[in-house]
């Protein structure tokens, strides 16, 4: 009887390991075992973090289906959409496509711009809680917008702003000055499209899917606590 128990003992924690180890590799691995073709930007790349890191910001949930779900749904959208339209990725930058959208089809303009639009907003956040800007994109906005406060009321305010579905901007204009913005749906300020233009810095989804399931009706209280996930570095980085 001693040496059944030991050996049901036993099978029990050899199980659970498994578990743990399967559950681990859901929620750390997965994400980075979607992308199609590291590399190509026309294709939906590997996420650069697990789906729970942005937690408790974001929720791990909201992550998955954003990107396993809507993401990539855009990324095989556009593909299909290339193909249809004959637009060569081997030779067409994904910038250059956004600056001459104009040219496309709404497939493509809603596709396109929303794959840009997520594998960006992606590359803007980072785990752990984020410090305050430095460097040239501290001075930036400084420059542009004041202080760092004045640059976090404008940018909330478009995202707050933006009636029914889009995103919120942080941009470049060609004469170096940052100034934030909104734009609807998938669009982007690079589409020769958009009101707002410039190169984007720093991007925000303001989407329902992006937010619902943990702050429901709360947009507000989503953007504020987004500001605690802001990859600064990635953001400089974008300056012209």
């Amino acid at each position: 009887m001693m040496n059944m128990r030991k050996y049901n003992r036993r099978l029990f924690l050899q199980n659970s390991g498994k578990a743990t180890i399967a559950a681990g590799i859901g929620m750390s691995i997965l994400p980075k075992m979607v992308s199609a073709a590291e590399g190509n930007r026309f294709t939906q790349q590997a996420l650069p973090y697990a789906y729970n890191a942005l937690e408790p910001f974001i929720d791990a949930t909201t992550m998955e289906i954003h990107y396993s779900k809507h993401a990539a749904a855009y990324a095989k959208n556009l593909a299909d959409a290339c193909v249809a339209e004959k637009v060569n990725t081997s030779s067409v930058s994904l910038e250059s496509l956004m600056q001459n959208i104009s040219k496309y089809s709404a497939k493509m303009r809603n596709n396109g711009g929303g794959h840009f639009n997520h594998e960006f907003f992606w590359k803007c956040m980072k785990p752990g809680t984020s410090s305050m800007p430095s460097g040239k994109i501290l001075t930036a906005i400084n420059q542009s917008f004041g202080s760092i406060e004045a640059f976090k009321t404008q940018f909330s305010d478009a995202a707050k702003n933006r009636f029914g579905s889009g995103w919120a901007w942080l941009v470049q204009k060609a004469d170096g000055k940052l100034i934030c913005g909104s734009t609807p749906n998938q669009d982007n300020p690079l589409m020769d499209i958009s009101d707002l233009k410039g190169k984007p810095l720093l991007a925000l989804d303001v989407w329902e899917h992006a937010y619902y399931l943990k702050y429901q009706n709360k947009r507000p209280d989503y953007i504020n606590n987004w500001f605690n996930l802001v990859d600064w570095s990635f953001v400089e980085q974008q300056l012209i």
